[in-house]
C-alpha cells in the first residue's frame, strides 16, 4: 500500500493556479467514495497566489492536510480532474499557441478550417471592390 500527502499530489498539477479547486474536488471526491483519504493534523501551503482588489498585493491560503492511497481509482479521476482543470478557464476563449495545440486544448483542424474561410471571404471581398472599381472607371 503505497500512501501519498495531499500537498505532494498538488505539485504534479498541469496548472497550479487551479490548485485550490483541486483540493475542493479532491475533497468532494473524499466524501462520495471514490477513493479513501484522511486528513492530517499539519496544513500546507496552496501553490496558487491570490490578489487582494485594490492592491498589488499577492497572498496565498492554507489547505488541510490529507494522506490517501494511491490506487487506479484515484490515477483515473486524477486524470480526468487534472486536464478538466488545464482546460476548463472561466477568463474566455484560450489563445492557440503552440503549447495550447500540443497539449490538445485548441483543436488545430477547426483552426485551419476557420482560417480557410477568413482568407476566402477576404479574398472574394477583394474581388468583388475590384471589380466594382473597374465598372466605375469604365463610365
Amino acid at each position: 500500500m503505497t500512501y501519498r500527502k495531499l500537498s505532494e499530489q498538488v505539485v504534479h498539477l498541469t496548472n497550479p493556479q487551479r490548485s485550490d479547486t483541486f483540493v475542493k474536488l479532491f475533497r468532494n471526491a473524499v466524501r462520495e467514495g471514490k477513493f479513501d483519504g484522511a486528513y492530517m493534523p499539519e496544513r500546507f501551503t496552496l501553490p496558487k497566489s491570490f490578489s487582494r482588489r485594490g492592491g498589488g498585493a499577492s497572498y496565498n491560503r492554507e489547505a488541510k492536510e490529507m494522506l490517501f492511497e494511491l490506487s487506479p481509482a484515484f490515477d483515473k479521476w486524477f486524470d480526468e480532474t487534472n486536464r478538466e482543470l488545464a482546460a476548463s478557464r472561466k477568463g474566455g476563449k484560450i489563445k492557440p499557441t503552440v503549447e495550447a495545440i500540443e497539449a490538445g486544448l485548441v483543436d488545430f483542424k477547426t483552426m485551419a478550417a476557420e482560417t480557410r474561410q477568413k482568407m476566402q471571404a477576404s479574398f472574394k471581398k477583394g474581388q468583388s471592390l475590384g471589380k466594382s472599381r473597374a465598372k466605375t472607371k469604365k463610365k
